[in-house]
This record gives C-alpha cells, sequence and structure tokens, in this order.
C-alpha cells in the first residue's frame, strides 16, 4: 500500500470518525433529556441530584419523593456509546442495548425475597446472597424465560403479572424484592416512546402492592 493510499484512508477514517462523534454525542444528550423529563413527570420528586457518568454515556439520578409508598427513587441510565464509531460495535457485543436501572425505596418493610431473571440475559450471574435458601423454577412470559427464585410462590406471581403489564415485558431482564436492603430493583432496556407508561407501573406497583400485598407482611 502506498503512502498516498494509506494517508487517505486515514483521512476518511478520521472524518467518519468525526462525524459519527457529533451525530452520537448528540442522540446520547437528546436521549438522556427525554429520559429525564419523563421519569420526572412520572415521579415528581421533591428534591433531585444528578451525577454524570462520564462522556456521553449516561447518569445516575436520586430523586427524594416522601409520597404514598415511595421514600427514594433512584435510576442508573447507561447508553451505548453511539458517538464512539470503533467502540459502538464492540458495545453492541458487550452490552447489548441501553440500561436503565432502577432501586425503589418503598416506606413498607419487604419481609420476603424474590427474582424473576430472564434466563440467558447475564453473561455472569448476579449474586444473590441467599439464593441457596429460595425455590427455584422457571416461567414463560411473552415468549421468554425467566428463572424464578423466591420465598413465597405468591410473591414472584406478582412480579410476573408486572412483567407481563409492561409495554414490551421482553424489556424487563430481572425484578427483584430483596428484604436486606428493602428496596424493589428493576433492570431493563428502556424505550423513548415506552418509558414513561413502564415507570409509571413499577410506581403503581411499588405503591399498590408493596404496601398492601405479603410482600410486606
Amino acid at each position: 500500500m502506498d503512502n498516498q493510499l494509506l494517508m487517505a484512508i486515514i483521512i476518511f477514517v478520521a472524518g467518519i470518525s468525526t462525524l459519527q462523534y457529533f451525530k452520537g454525542r448528540r442522540l446520547n444528550l437528546l436521549l438522556m433529556q427525554h429520559y429525564i423529563r419523563a421519569v420526572k413527570d412520572v415521579i415528581k420528586p421533591e428534591d433531585e441530584t444528578y451525577t454524570w457518568l462520564g462522556g456521553y454515556i449516561g447518569f445516575r439520578a436520586e430523586y427524594k419523593v416522601n409520597r404514598d409508598n415511595i421514600r427514594k427513587f433512584e435510576y442508573t441510565l447507561t447508553l451505548l456509546p453511539r458517538h464512539s464509531l470503533l467502540y459502538f460495535p464492540i458495545a453492541l457485543l458487550t452490552s447489548r442495548h441501553d440500561k436503565l436501572y432502577m432501586v425503589v425505596r418503598p416506606f413498607a418493610d419487604i419481609r420476603r425475597e424474590a427474582h424473576l431473571i430472564q434466563k440467558g440475559y447475564y453473561r455472569l450471574k448476579p449474586d444473590i446472597e441467599n439464593e441457596p435458601l429460595l425455590q427455584r423454577e422457571y416461567v414463560e412470559i411473552a415468549g421468554k424465560t425467566y428463572e424464578a427464585l423466591y420465598e413465597k410462590k405468591r410473591d414472584v406471581e406478582k412480579l410476573k403479572s408486572l412483567v407481563e403489564s409492561m409495554s414490551k415485558p421482553h424489556n424487563i431482564k430481572h425484578v427483584a424484592l430483596t428484604p436486606k436492603t428493602n428496596v424493589f430493583y428493576v433492570l431493563m432496556k428502556p424505550e423513548p416512546e415506552t418509558i414513561e407508561e413502564d415507570v409509571r407501573k413499577i410506581v403503581e406497583f411499588v405503591n399498590r402492592e408493596i404496601k398492601e400485598s405479603p410482600f410486606s407482611s
């Protein structure tokens, strides 16, 4: 390969990388702004704190709610590096999609543990402290298989009903009730068109089911 051709290739790749950087950065910033607005419209926090994760890959939000059964609502949004031409294909293989991690801290006490985990989603299985003590079975939800771990079957049935009610159930990767930290946890693939509806379903679940159901008694 002669020097002129090599230089032309380098200039071409540099140009494409620059275009991808500005286009991807703008898209990720728009996504972050959209998710903040959508979640806030549902949660209506009395106080809020944001932590930038660096670059254009997302943020962490902490909302003080102190209303109904929700004391705090925390979430972390991590986005694919759309601004990086070279790393984006790698991220598609490793991270696969944008991720939204939600942690809801209710006023009511969660007394029993329950998990629904989409089968095959984790490359490394999450560390569940009481896993040897939990019952285990597999359930089908909207064409996807989930591993259910629970102390009482009725608890995981409630989680299953929540997942089935979501706009796109297959986007829900892990839902859990953890008494040790007293949190309700959701890991999902967010989508701009349905995020508000999905967050509203989660809020309704915490206010209705955790407050009044056997989860907290």
